[in-house]
């Protein structure tokens, strides 16, 4: 087209006048959603704007942005792929949704907690260290191969043979080969090697048939344990294991797996270490039962690789240097400094890749996480961090029309980083993407183009839309969020006074600078502080062994889609108890796992149909119509219910039921008060818990310690996921909590929770080497009134002092 052409009907910038019809696409359009607890959801959104996404925990935010919205977007991205690529890609079902129209490409920024594999680092994930090793095979010197000789998980492999080249007649040569990596052979590119103690394992002076073990579970009569090394042949189980000669205290510790017959039965007889390490350390430590875990944590010392230092990589990875830099050393420097270092080197030969490396480290930096080193194992990151980290590859895009959605971006940041937060949103949105984000915060929800507020409870009282359209709308919308949008909590008026300290002296875990502190005991304490400024290092990583700490933090719950709120807290133990006195039957009869499953599908449910590269199937069950019990088992009741029945309910209503009446059952009581003070009290007893949010896991987790013996409580920002209304519900808790005689810790940056504390720890004055200090400790008011610190004044402002 011409200039003249684009210009003879202009409207002043170069375009025609007259709308396109192209142009009339400008709006998302859902009709008829239904996902979990929606209810026939039909909304409008604007697109190439900021819309954020509010309501009550659990009113069906996240089942309308996520769970319809994006996941159609990305369903229908994968089906244009061919099928063979599609079978090597998660296989998406169709949202319940009548009408999707005007999606555009989504990308999902959410909080799940990257990958927990030891090996999983900042760098790997965000593939800035695959930038680093071609820039140390480039330039290092001595140079030692190629990336792969700089990278922890490629262990060098040597090889040597005949080998039969099929040509012509064909012809035998000898062929030698060697890939070298950067491994570290001794921790396997761990960085740190595990040291059991095996005093914690067996008592030597014992032997084996004289109860010699000292492992949880491990009773002399336990034929798939003790008896395997007792009649395995290859030690005398009448000796003390201190006398076993050197070839049986190896066939006792090391032997590898060797079948052997005990009493008939083919067993597998295998070293006691390797069976430890199998049967304990292979397990997720906070799903262990607590005597179990509290034997691994006597037995298992881990420490850092003293072949590498904990570095991850071999000698040789080390040996290679850019300026007297190594790998090892750019992955240990902040980053914020590492681009420093990237900034002064002046090579021609790989400028694309330096301005590359170059960008991705002041992304970093930009989204606050500057603090951050790349040797940073990716499990250790707060959910916040982790989504700020999948963030950085977008920050540089040059897509447009793009949807992106994110899942409470201000998760873990301090006030002060949340308008850096806000920018970032705004920047997405100014280059032509639509953004939508389901958030809690006022200060996101204020700069929103539109907002759509879901409600009005949760759970079953909740899934549907109470309002749709500008900030200003939604103060005077009548709604909960609308009411709550300018809520500020006031300074208490006195403060409790605390009945002793927690001293904690010399703390110098990650970034702390030789910290001494006196944390008050039997009052409400909030450590806070900028993001990186050392708050958990203080709290969960240096208060001294055995002071009774109890702590609960926002960490996966690890379980299938069989595990539920009842399962998880042992609810269901004493209410499968119940059902079995009142109809005179076994307990087990009440478990979808064991003797009360429907056959036809397992205690699921449903019943899933494989359909390779196109979506599996997930239809109800034909025989117990999705009720997961054998129809014999429903005929048992207990108060007028079955058993399917009861785990329908929610937390709220089970605990009427069980409280009174010929339902009535104590123990199940008493755990369902503690989900209810928590603010559970919309979630139903058999709702899977891989459906639950950050913040679900927490206060969840939260409930089943309530009832623990520890005196100190240590909580990781437990508002997160928290309405503006429950909040409010939060600070009684904390009280409560308090007042029965508990101290409470909380790691927080939520102005409401500050204000509320009898005394304030306060990090700072910046992130990584620019933290960990302790820059106040006092009352809230005094902080306020002294407004020494940036925590001091955006409390000042939040409460207007």
């Amino acid at each position: 087209m011409s200039m003249a052409t684009r210009t003879g009907a202009g409207s002043g910038d170069g375009w025609p006048a007259s709308s396109h019809v192209a142009d009339s696409h400008d709006v998302i359009r859902v009709h008829g959603a239904r996902e979990n607890n929606l209810k026939d959801v039909s909304i409008e959104i604007p697109k190439r704007r900021l819309t954020v996404f509010t309501g009550v925990s659990g009113s069906g935010k996240s089942s309308l942005v996520f769970d319809t919205i994006a996941a159609e977007s990305q369903r229908l991205i994968n089906e244009t792929y061919s099928a063979f690529v599609q079978g090597f890609m998660p296989v998406l079902p169709r949202p319940d949704v009548d009408v999707l129209e005007g999606l555009t490409t989504a990308i999902i920024v959410d909080q799940q907690r990257l990958g927990s594999d030891p090996r999983s680092t900042v760098g790997t994930v965000t593939d800035v260290n695959a930038m680093l090793r071609i820039l140390f095979s480039r330039l290092g010197r001595p140079h030692i191969g190629s990336p792969n000789a700089f990278s922890f998980n490629v262990p060098s492999v040597r090889g040597t043979g005949a080998a039969t080249v099929e040509r012509g007649a064909g012809r035998s040569v000898r062929q030698e080969f060697v890939l070298t990596g950067g491994m570290c052979a001794r921790c396997e590119g761990r960085g740190r090697v595990s040291d059991i103690d095996l005093s914690q394992l067996y008592d030597d002076s014992l032997s084996i048939a004289g109860g010699a073990f000292t492992i949880p579970g491990w009773k002399s009569d336990s034929f798939w344990t003790v008896r395997v090394y007792a009649e395995s042949g290859f030690l005398d189980p009448d000796k003390p294991i201190r006398e076993f000669t050197e070839r049986e205290m190896r066939d006792f510790l090391y032997r590898e797996p060797t079948k052997v017959k005990v009493e008939g039965v083919n067993l597998t007889y295998e070293g006691l270490i390797p069976k430890i390490q199998k049967s304990f350390l292979s397990k997720d430590r906070e799903a262990m039962q607590p005597h179990i875990r509290a034997f691994v944590d006597r037995a298992v010392t881990f420490t850092a690789c003293p072949d590498c230092g904990g570095t991850r990589l071999s000698e040789a990875a080390r040996s290679s240097r850019i300026g007297g830099v190594n790998i090892a050393d750019a992955c240990a420097m902040q980053i914020s400094d590492l681009a420093g270092w990237v900034r002064g080197l002046d090579e021609p030969g790989v400028a694309p890749l330096l301005a590359a490396l170059l960008r991705t480290l002041e992304s970093f930096v930009e989204i606050g996480l500057g603090y951050l080193s790349l040797e940073r194992p990716s499990g250790t990151l707060s959910g916040g961090e982790a989504q700020r980290v999948k963030m950085i590859r977008h920050l540089g895009s040059s897509l447009t029309d793009t949807t992106y959605v994110f899942d409470e971006p201000t998760v873990g940041l301090h006030p002060h980083d949340i308008q850096r937060m806000n920018d970032l949103l705004l920047r997405l949105r100014d280059k032509g993407n639509t953004v939508l984000v389901v958030e809690h915060k006022p200060e996101t929800i204020v700069i929103a183009d539109h907002v759509v507020d879901l409600g009005p409870g949760a759970g079953a009282a909740g899934g549907a839309v109470c309002f749709e359209g500008s900030v200003e709308g939604l103060r005077g919308g009548g709604t909960i969020t609308g009411r709550h949008l300018d809520d500020r909590a006031a300074l208490k008026e006195a403060v409790r006074r605390p009945s002793g300290v927690l001293e904690i002296r010399g703390a110098s875990a990650n970034n702390l600078r030789e910290v001494d502190v006196d944390i008050p005991l039997g009052v409400l304490v909030v450590v806070t502080g900028v993001a990186g400024s050392g708050k958990s290092s203080l709290v969960r990583g240096s208060i001294p062994a055995g002071a009774g700490v109890v702590s609960v933090d926002q960490g996966a719950i690890r379980g299938s889609r069989r595990s539920n709120p009842a399962t998880y807290t042992g609810m269901l133990d004493p209410i499968r108890k119940a059902f079995a006195k009142a109809n005179g039957v076994k307990p087990a009869l009440f478990s979808a796992n064991s003797e009360g499953a429907c056959p036809g599908c397992n205690g699921a449910g449903v019943v899933y149909t494989d359909l390779a590269m196109m979506a599996g199937v997930a239809t109800t069950c034909v025989e117990c119509d999705g009720k997961r019990f054998q129809a014999s088992v429903l005929e048992h009741r207990l108060g007028g219910r079955d058993i399917s029945e009861v785990l329908a309910m929610p937390v709220e209503e089970a605990r009427e039921f069980f409280g009174s009446g010929e339902a009535r059952t104590p123990a199940a009581h008493a755990v369902l008060g503690r989900l209810a003070d928590v603010g559970l009290g919309y979630v139903s007893l058999g709702q899977p818990l891989t459906t639950l949010s950050g913040g679900e896991r927490q206060r969840l987790k939260l409930a089943t310690h309530m009832a623990d013996e520890g005196g100190i409580y240590v909580l990781d920002e437990p508002t997160t996921g928290l309405h503006l209304a429950d909040v409010e519900q939060l600070l009684g808790l904390l009280d409560r909590l308090v007042d029965s005689g508990k101290s409470v810790i909380v790691i927080e940056h939520h102005q409401a929770v500050m204000a509320h504390a009898d005394w304030i720890v306060d990090l700072g004055p910046g992130a990584g080497h620019d933290g960990g200090r302790v820059v106040f400790e006092g009352t809230p008011a005094d902080l306020v009134a002294s407004r020494s610190t940036l925590t001091g004044e955006h409390l000042a402002a939040y409460v207007g002092g």
